[in-house]
């Protein structure tokens, strides 16, 4: 009988120890497989009026464009005299202005993309010479008229496949009254793809997802957004990641990884992220969010990234970083596969974060609407 007492006693000893080794172990695991978040810092490299957009030119130098209409280029002293000047073309009014410019990507031809005297989205193209814009190339490559001040959209980028990307949004307002997003045959609330140099005064890609479609416009790339307010390709996967504006209580960030054939419906405005907007039926084919969150206390207007690419964070690299103008914490997102496995607040803030840039070296610079332009850097053991 004690025999048994004692080996009951030693059964069940082994069985705690093993127990515990076995809940050690899986806490280690569970440390190993999650993501270390890295400590950043911004570091303050110029000041701008009103920074909205930038993109890596010549030399890899970032040219930064100004809501008002300037573009300046980022040297060792800051920023220098406007390389360009359409703040006679553009108003600030509502959500208008010099919204988004960008590089082809053999860095001969500069575009900007603004809203006119009028209010309408125009897309106009610059040769590039020696590194200097060419201001008598300059012409007009895209237009579209805008009901409203607000949801412009306006980015541009061109994409690994050579084609230029151009985000609209649904035409403003609230609510999408017209149902543009949703809507095939407008331009509006829509990620567009052209090929600006390839006709007059620009080509359809043969392979866009709509062009045998009588009721679409062959422009269209992909559809139902609101205001996407920056996008990016990760320059390591080639997948596009949009960060789009909700309207009363999500923002959402959305993806099309680099072997999509376009046509992705985001679902907007009968869905806002993943959530039916006043009533609306979910598209049998949203393409639903890569992630979402709610208005409130993260924030209320997304600002798109990009994947951090550079050398400088080894920790940060493949994670997806983004903001929001209201909020200004820097996040970022940790993916496998096309699926988010961690959301991370960087801790560091930004202010009214309008716009990320990619460096020429992959490193990525933060634009605030007030006037700061900071690179975001490791921080630095003392």
């Amino acid at each position: 009988m004690k025999v048994r007492t004692r080996s009951s006693a030693l059964i069940g000893t082994i069985c705690l120890v093993a127990s515990l080794a076995l809940t050690t172990a899986s806490a280690e695991d569970r440390d190993a497989a999650r993501p270390k978040v890295p400590k950043i810092a911004l570091t303050n490299v110029a000041t701008a009026q009103n920074p909205i957009a930038g993109a890596a030119g010549p030399g890899g130098k970032l040219w930064i464009a100004e809501r008002a209409g300037t573009v300046r280029v980022l040297g060792d002293q800051g920023l220098g005299a406007p390389v360009l000047d359409i703040t006679a073309e553009t108003t600030t009014d509502g959500e208008r202005g010099l919204l988004g410019i960008a590089f082809a990507n053999d860095l001969a031809h500069f575009y900007i993309s603004y809203t006119n005297l009028e209010g309408t989205s125009t897309i106009d193209e610059f040769a590039v010479r020696d590194g200097k814009l060419r201001p008598d190339t300059r012409r007009t490559v895209l237009t579209q008229t805008q009901p409203y001040s607000n949801h412009n959209g306006g980015d541009i980028k061109f994409g690994p496949d050579g084609y230029l990307y151009i985000a609209f949004g649904d035409g403003g307002s609230g609510g999408d009254p017209h149902g543009n997003g949703q809507k095939l045959d407008t331009l509006l609330g829509k990620m567009l793809r052209i090929d600006p140099r390839g006709g007059t005064p620009y080509a359809i890609p043969a392979d866009n997802p709509f062009v045998n479609d009588p009721n679409a416009r062959d422009e269209i790339w992909a559809y139902g957004l609101r205001n996407p307010w920056r996008f990016s390709f990760d320059s390591g996967t080639g997948d596009m990641l949009i960060g789009d504006v909700g309207q009363n209580d999500w923002e959402e960030i959305d993806r099309a990884p680099a072997t999509s054939k376009g046509g992705e419906n985001y679902g907007w405005s009968q869905m806002e992220g993943n959530h039916p907007f006043r009533g609306g039926i979910e598209p049998a084919n949203h393409a639903r969010p890569l992630h979402e969150y709610a208005r409130g206390g993260l924030g209320c207007s997304v600002t798109g990234g990009f994947v951090y690419r550079g050398d400088a964070i080894p920790a940060l690299q493949g994670q997806y970083l983004f903001s929001d103008y209201c909020d200004g914490t820097i996040r970022s997102l940790t993916m496998k596969n096309g699926t988010v496995t961690g959301v991370n607040d960087l801790v560091v803030n930004g202010g009214e974060v309008i716009s990320f840039v990619q460096g020429g070296t992959g490193e990525l610079y933060v634009l605030a609407i007030g006037g700061n332009i900071a690179r975001i850097d490791p921080v630095r053991r003392r």
